[in-house]
């Protein structure tokens, strides 16, 4: 199915995206009409393009999506993973009508209305290609209707500062804190009329958090106090929680040092769990290393073994940085997960003290159910402590 006002996009709103090598593909503008700077990374999920570009980790990045037709199932707010988009930009190759019963609004208008440059009519299989044997690249996603030259195009790809050893988790963190039951999102999610009783209490650290994360703690009889990225280790134990979780987010995992430092104050006081760059985070505290991820895990399709059981999981994931396995051996964590693609480490866990986390997301759940044991595992560990 394709898109009846593709024709006019394709003539008058000429679209061009430069990289740092050189590199100039050019489109057609189906976004806000402005220019961005982001590292592209492709994503390789066939579903799912609301979750994702909505996610607020990939703040700072233009998302490629390799799947040839994005569009047809519209926007919906019951689908969000967060307040509104946080991504640079949107590259597609083809974009198409919405034709779902549930869509409340176009593709097209949503990146207009959160002021988010796309380009569509790219090659975004060609362009994954090269993202895979190039590795991960700036660029400059040009849609306003600036006459800048090619040369400038790729000038301001070369001259952007990238994501190593930036702090996007402070650009994308909530203001002040919030009890997620607050929002009434749970319900709204359509899973249950009734959420099931609260058995316990936690504290979340939103370095960028998804609204399923939070769905999937209070499904499982959890509530969550969420607080912003850069609250202390003091002011998060005065709240007497039964756990604390670290969340996912953006961009480099060694330039948040102050949620390592405050991960350092928690672990032994409280339970912890971790996911994504939470993973991370905790991996720092307890001595590891990480590094960056030649062209980075984004899809839902990674197969990840449980060295524990022996079982594999089908998994999503969006991550840039990994943990440096090697780093590993000198510290009390033992590695609990491997990725069978690179063997990169997926998952931790501190050998004396209560604390577990994942690089990969269960609660997106792609398998679709392969990873939700880890909801569980967390209140099992609460219960033991």
């Amino acid at each position: 199915m394709g898109c009846n006002y593709n024709w006019k996009l394709k003539r008058e709103k000429k679209a061009v995206l430069a990289f740092e090598d050189g590199t100039i593909l050019r489109g057609y503008s189906i976004g806000a009409e402005i220019d961005k700077l982001g590292e592209v990374v492709f994503n390789t999920g066939l579903t799912g393009y609301q979750e994702i570009i909505t996610d607020p980790s990939y703040a700072g990045q233009i998302v490629t999506m390799t799947y040839p037709e994005i569009g047809n199932t519209g926007i919906n707010k019951q689908d969000f993973e967060s307040k509104g988009m946080f991504l640079s930009g949107l590259i597609i190759h083809n974009l198409n009508d919405s034709s779902n019963w549930r869509s409340e609004l176009s593709l097209k208008d949503f990146l207009i209305e959160n002021s988010i440059p796309g380009i569509a009519g790219i090659d975004t299989r060609a362009l994954t290609e090269k993202l895979r044997k190039e590795g991960t690249l700036k660029a400059f996603i040009h849609c306003s209707k600036e006459d800048i030259t090619d040369e400038q195009c790729i000038g301001n790809a070369k001259n952007w500062v990238g994501l190593d050893n930036q702090d996007y988790a402070s650009k994308v963190t909530c203001n002040e804190q919030y009890n997620w039951d607050d929002l009434n999102l749970s319900k709204s999610w359509g899973i249950c009329d009734s959420l099931p009783k609260i058995d316990f209490n936690i504290v979340a650290y939103d370095f960028g958090i998804k609204w399923n994360i939070l769905r999937n703690f209070r499904l499982h009889g959890i509530n969550v106090k969420v607080v912003p990225a850069q609250t202390g280790a003091d002011e998060v134990l005065s709240y007497k929680p039964d756990g604390v979780f670290l969340s996912n987010g953006p961009a480099d995992p060694s330039a948040v040092q102050y949620a390592v430092n405050s991960a350092k104050e928690l672990i032994g006081k409280v339970p912890i769990m971790g996911i994504c760059l939470g993973h991370q985070l905790l991996s720092l505290a307890c001595g590891a290393k990480t590094y960056r991820l030649k062209f980075g895990h984004h899809g839902c399709n990674h197969p990840v073994k449980n060295l524990i059981t022996g079982k594999v999981e089908i998994t999503s994931q969006n991550h840039n940085y990994a943990i440096d396995m090697q780093s590993i051996s000198s510290t009390k964590l033992e590695v609990t997960h491997i990725n069978l693609n690179d063997n990169t480490v997926e998952g931790i866990k501190h050998k004396t003290e209560p604390m577990f986390a994942v690089q990969y997301h269960p609660e997106a759940a792609p398998g679709p159910h392969d990873p939700s044991y880890l909801f569980n595992q967390f209140k099992e560990l609460i219960i033991k402590s």
